[in-house]
């Protein structure tokens, strides 16, 4: 009878797990967007701007440049995050994060 009981309760769980495991593009691209040295507010807005417009890939390659706030101090500025998007030479990423930028500074 307990069986019974706890059987709902187990399959709510398996179903439940998995998001709790993962964290989703969008909440990995506004962490990875304040690593690099953007204000919070404004990472968050571009990433969700950015994270439905670019592939896993796109993301994957803009995550390499979390790396870049160990050489500044302080919070990059929007200008100095797109010289350093351009530079992966990939005109779509520039492109989306750009927009983002420009409609979440105004």
């Amino acid at each position: 009878m307990t069986a019974i009981l706890f059987r709902p309760l187990t399959v709510a769980l398996c179903l439940l797990l998995p998001a709790c495991a993962s964290l989703s593009p969008e909440s990995r691209l506004r962490a990875g967007l304040v690593e690099a040295g953007l204000a919070p507010k404004l990472a968050g807005c571009m990433a969700e701007e950015m994270a439905d417009r670019l592939s896993l890939t796109q993301l994957r390659r803009l995550q390499s440049l979390a790396s870049v706030r160990k050489s500044h101090i302080g919070t990059l500025g929007v200008d100095q995050w797109l010289h350093k998007v351009r530079a992966l030479g990939d005109a779509e990423i520039f492109l989306v994060t750009s927009k983002a930028a420009v409609g979440c500074t105004f």
